[in-house]
């Protein structure tokens, strides 16, 4: 059995349910890489988590079984990811689904719009 390589966290928003997986060995979550997969947890999936309610995060915690404190070390990694990929500390690569000859469109892209696909992951409304 060959070692996956992580998947790069600028790219987040595009993991797939596998590249969830490897994240979650990554970051000493890995009990829950199935049930992610089973539930079909993505980035994109990830990345609404910033805009949940109260009650989905409550459903989700249930739904994958999670412990409190799993779930606060999930949200904190998010977190980071966000973080390094604001300030631009994250290598940019094109998605899986872009042709290859749009690589360079993409990168200069992505660059150029990194804090606009960078959402908080703060739960309370801003006022």
């Amino acid at each position: 059995m060959s070692k996956e390589r992580p998947p790069e966290p600028l790219d987040f928003f595009i993991w797939t349910v596998e590249d969830v997986g490897l994240w979650l060995d990554e970051i000493n979550l890995g009990s829950y890489r199935q049930i992610f997969k089973e539930n079909g947890v993505n980035g994109e999936y990830l990345e609404g988590m910033s805009m949940f309610t109260t009650e989905q995060i409550l459903r989700f915690i249930r739904k994958c079984h999670m412990k409190w404190g799993d779930f606060i070390t999930l949200c904190k990694e998010l977190r980071r990811i966000k973080v390094a990929c604001l300030k631009g500390e994250q290598k940019v690569r094109r998605p899986w689904w872009a042709p290859s000859c749009l690589s360079v469109v993409f990168v200069n892209a992505a660059k150029r719009n990194r804090q606009s696909r960078v959402v908080s992951l703060k739960l309370e409304p801003m006022m």
